[in-house]
Formats: C-alpha cells, sequence, structure tokens
C-alpha cells in the first residue's frame, strides 16, 4: 500500500502535521467507519467518515463520527440549502477521485463545499482517510477544518 496519495500529498502542501496509520480493510464490513475504527483501536467517535452527498443537487462533503449518522435537514441547513441526500457511490468516486471506503474529504478532484460534524472538535487528535481503503490520516480536528475551509456544525442526526 502506497502512503502517498492525493490527500496526504494536499496535507504536506499546506504544512499541516499529521501520521499516517494503515489497517487491513474490510470490503465486506457493514459500516466501513466502524470497521476502520476497531481495526485501528480507536473509540468510533476519533475515527471520521467521509460522506458524499447532493444538497439542493450539486455535490458536498459532510464528515461525521463513524458511530453517527448524517441528518439530511441537518446537513441541508449547515450549506443554507433546502434539501440534501446521499450521492451514488458510482458518482461519489466520479467527483472525487476516490474509491468508495477511501473517500479522503482531502485532495478530492473538485473542491466541494464540505462540512464537519461539530463534536469532532472535542478531540484531539482524530482520523480520517488518507485516499485509498485501508489508509488513515491522524491529525488534530481544527487542522483539517481550517485547511478544508470546513463548515463546522451538528449534522448528525
Amino acid at each position: 500500500m502506497s502512503k502517498a496519495t492525493r490527500a496526504t500529498r494536499a496535507l504536506e502542501q499546506a504544512g499541516i502535521t499529521f501520521s499516517v496509520h494503515s489497517y487491513d480493510y474490510d470490503p465486506g464490513a457493514d459500516r466501513i467507519g466502524l470497521q476502520a475504527a476497531e481495526a485501528l483501536g480507536e473509540s468510533p467517535a476519533r475515527v471520521l467518515k467521509t460522506l458524499m452527498a447532493l444538497v439542493d443537487g450539486k455535490p458536498a462533503c459532510v464528515i461525521i463520527p463513524s458511530d453517527h449518522e448524517v441528518s439530511m435537514k441537518k446537513l441541508a441547513a449547515a450549506f443554507g440549502g433546502k434539501s440534501a441526500q446521499m450521492m451514488k457511490p458510482a458518482d461519489a468516486e466520479r467527483v472525487t477521485g476516490y474509491k468508495v471506503g477511501g473517500i479522503s474529504p482531502f485532495g478530492q478532484m473538485r473542491a466541494v463545499p464540505i462540512a464537519m460534524e461539530q463534536s469532532a472538535l472535542a478531540h484531539d487528535l482524530v482520523y480520517l482517510n488518507g485516499g485509498q481503503r485501508g489508509l488513515q490520516v491522524r491529525l488534530p480536528p481544527r487542522d483539517a477544518a481550517d485547511i478544508l475551509k470546513a463548515v463546522v456544525a451538528g449534522v448528525i442526526a
């Protein structure tokens, strides 16, 4: 597995301090984020999942703890929209340039608005996908929010 991805290069170019952690990715896992947390021996609240959605028909990214679900109503409101829905996996791969299970908020092919669940900021360090299946980057959540220019809001159900 390569530890150099578009995501890790984007973090390096931004001057963000992070560490890289790999784990055995299980494509058959019911909930990929929870499987990553378990494999890393971390609390699911610290292992964040990156989801792609459509807000008023336009692509958006949302980052939430792996043990929660996103509230579509709250996500739409975070961007001043009326409605939100999950993006189809094939569309998410096309927009981000990453494979489902390896979608990182960093280094996506297209810049899209990003929302981060506010409870993630309660942790010193969090894990986010590093741009491929089985690869996570660990960094302070405030650094992640800043580099992503994320809207920090309550977006979980």
